[in-house]
């Protein structure tokens, strides 16, 4: 019944049967939807900073001196935590998409800081200056992200001889570094050395066995050039020439043959 009489309406309004479908009326929802005001959709303009490209004149003007004085930024900021405790990590960051947190961090609250490795008067309010320890984050309040930059241009400005570090000189407790300690005593020579024997037994001259030599010879019978024979009961002594006598003498008797 409601199909017959959607159908009746369809044909007497021309206009809307654009809008049929297989299974009654069909209206894009497009069309039910109105495009909001541009006033209310778009966000505020973020204030450009006159800043940006020098920041530290930013440390050197009324302004800052109006605000924050002879302190740190960090000074004065206080977190907001649930509990007496605070937490051991700060928010990751402090503004997303445009959208600022309640309580942003000392940097982020105030948009004419900008963190540089030039900026050497706001990276020392962030570095202890007694042991030039970078203070971290919950200490300052600083969200993650820029603990992060100040890291990286704490360290990019020590690297450019902008900020002094501080490396501590120790003098050594010690300065004659020669086994003179009581528990340490001059190593003694080998036993071999003393003797005169060679530093390992197989470093003299051992005659192989003649079972062993006939099978080389029988091996090796077209290659060798000595007369053939009866095996020879020891090896002919090779006359050693005057570098070779100078040698043996140099490295010691462990070399001795």
């Amino acid at each position: 019944m409601a199909a017959s009489v959607v159908n009746t309406l369809l044909r007497r309004l021309p206009s809307v049967w654009s809008f049929r479908g297989a299974y009654g009326v069909q209206v894009p929802l497009q069309t039910l939807c109105t495009e909001a005001s541009p006033e209310k959709n778009s966000l505020p303009p973020v204030p450009i900073s006159p800043y940006k490209n020098e920041p530290w004149k930013y440390l050197d003007s009324e302004e800052y001196q109006t605000r924050y004085s002879s302190r740190p930024v960090w000074a004065d900021y206080r977190r907001n935590h649930k509990g007496g405790i605070p937490p051991q990590r700060t928010r990751k960051t402090c503004i997303r998409k445009n959208k600022v947190a309640g309580n942003p961090c000392p940097i982020c609250r105030d948009q004419k800081l900008h963190i540089d490795f030039r900026n050497v008067k706001l990276l020392e309010q962030f570095v202890c200056a007694h042991t030039g320890i970078i203070f971290h984050a919950p200490y300052t309040g600083v969200c993650m992200k820029q603990h992060k930059k100040l890291t990286q241009a704490i360290q990019k400005a020590r690297d450019h001889g902008l900020l002094s570090y501080h490396i501590p000189q120790v003098e050594p407790r010690d300065l004659d570094f020669s086994n003179s300690h009581g528990a340490v005593s001059v190593t003694p020579p080998a036993p071999t050395l003393v003797s005169g024997d060679p530093w390992y037994p197989w470093y003299n001259w051992k005659q192989p066995p003649e079972r062993e030599l006939s099978r080389l010879r029988r091996l090796y019978r077209g290659h060798l050039r000595e007369e053939s024979g009866p095996a020879p009961e020891s090896l002919p002594e090779v006359p050693l020439t005057r570098g070779a006598e100078a040698a043996p003498e140099q490295a010691g008797p462990q070399n001795a043959v």
